[in-house]
């Protein structure tokens, strides 16, 4: 927030708090984010017991982290571009198009990441 006043440890917390509220609205409002939360949940102790190496586990959470990370920001994509469009626009479409083109290529780097790693 520019021109809060908030500096330091306060801004830190502040930030914090605004995160907490993203995930939190993320999950009650996106039923695709809400099954890959349930993805990671299932994938990270999986990523433990089959990832040899410590880069192995790095790679195969980080996956599925990615996947996350793309969900919210299309999740974004398309909140922002349904509060300022709410009659149909070419840019809006193609907006919310590639954000969902992100999240599928983002889908298919965790596959490919957890089928190398899984079978070879």
């Amino acid at each position: 927030m520019a021109g809060s006043g908030n500096t330091g440890v306060t801004r830190w917390i502040k930030a914090f708090q605004f995160t907490v509220q993203g995930l939190k609205a993320a999950y009650r409002h996106e039923e695709a984010f809400r099954q890959e939360v349930f993805v990671l949940l299932v994938s990270t102790p999986l990523a433990f017991w089959l990832g040899e190496t410590s880069l192995e586990i790095a790679l195969l959470i980080g996956s599925v982290l990615l996947l996350l990370i793309v969900e919210l920001l299309n999740s974004a994509i398309e909140a922002v571009v349904d509060r300022f469009g709410g009659e149909m626009h070419e840019l809006s479409g193609r907006a919310k198009d590639m954000g969902s083109a992100a999240v599928f290529i983002a889908m298919i780097n965790t596959a490919l990441v957890w089928l190398l790693l899984v079978l070879f």
